[in-house]
């Protein structure tokens, strides 16, 4: 893999993580277009740690709060002082995050006569050299958000802009939902994570910002235990991606990363979700017809052939 190609990816990555249009689909039809086969899982746990790197910045003092809230709960805990009507804003954020965080464990259920689990699909599905399955995910992608763009509609009285009356506090249901949204778009290359669990936030009734933090924060430790798994299967591989390249591909999907998180962050304050919808619904569609023309001519159509 060369350095350019490197950036390339780490700026698919860095943007695709965050903004609702999935990071995993992204990177899946960059690799099947440019004919490029990453078979370095470090590449992409470095990929994946530049990402986590651009919200641990962006979050740094909501994150502080969450870790002092962890102490103060688990102090609470053992010494039979804590209520669970007593909870102050940051020690609810924290407990329905781990409520939220639940639904991964499913990704881990054995099915039933294949010797596979139920997360092995979105490796099966992003390296099948079949495009067709990212497509349908864009557009499915592209439907959740304009169900959220219209439950915000709803919330601010059908005006455009306005303000917006959703509740600011997560509830059990509410961070279930969100839960399963995220567990489900773990399975889907194109089907995105962020877009996933911010539209149903807002389909649960959530204020925009407090479903777009939620969303971001709760990504975090799936982003870690997603870098963690690969790790361990990282070690044992030989370096087949260079230093170079590495250092590249970690800088910009940091960098763009961070500009991703920022910008989408005034986006949903601005209620400019509509541009995903008809970006994830246009690509979603141009790759289901490319994925068919592909099909039916036998071959693949890569980049690489066209320069």
């Amino acid at each position: 893999m060369s350095i350019i190609q490197a950036i390339i990816q780490g700026i698919v990555q860095g943007a695709t993580e965050f903004l609702p249009v999935s990071s995993s689909g992204h990177l899946s039809l960059a690799q099947h277009f440019m004919g490029v086969t990453v078979d370095s899982l470090l590449f992409d746990v470095m990929l994946h740690l530049g990402t986590l790197f651009a919200v641990l910045v962006v979050y740094r003092n909501l994150i502080l709060r969450l870790l002092i809230a962890f102490g103060q709960l688990l102090r609470d805990l053992f010494t039979g002082r804590f209520r669970w009507s007593r909870m102050d804003p940051d020690r609810n954020l924290l407990v329905m995050l781990v409520i939220g965080l639940l639904p991964l464990f499913l990704l881990f259920l054995p099915i039933p006569g294949s010797g596979m689990k139920i997360k092995d699909f979105a490796d099966l599905w992003a390296t099948d050299n079949d495009i067709i399955v990212e497509g349908c995910a864009l557009v499915v992608t592209s439907i959740l958000l304009t169900l959220g763009i219209i439950a915000t509609k709803k919330q601010s009285g059908g005006k455009r802009g306005g303000k917006v009356s959703g509740r600011r506090s997560f509830r059990v249901p509410d961070a279930v939902a969100v839960g399963m949204a995220q567990c489900v778009a773990a399975v889907f290359p194109g089907l995105s994570r962020s877009g996933s669990t911010l539209s149903v936030g807002l389909m649960r009734g959530i204020s925009r910002q407090t479903a777009l933090d939620y969303s971001f924060i709760l990504g975090i430790p799936a982003i870690v235990a997603a870098a963690a798994l690969e790790l361990k299967d990282a070690i044992n591989e030989p370096m087949t991606v260079g230093l170079a390249p590495i250092l590249a591909g970690i800088i910009t999907s940091a960098v763009v990363g961070f500009l991703a998180i920022k910008l989408l962050r005034w986006m949903v304050a601005s209620d400019k979700l509509a541009v995903f919808v008809w970006y994830t619904l246009i690509l979603g569609i141009i790759v289901i017809i490319l994925g068919i023309l592909e099909h039916q001519a036998g071959y693949v159509f890569s980049l690489t052939s066209w320069f």
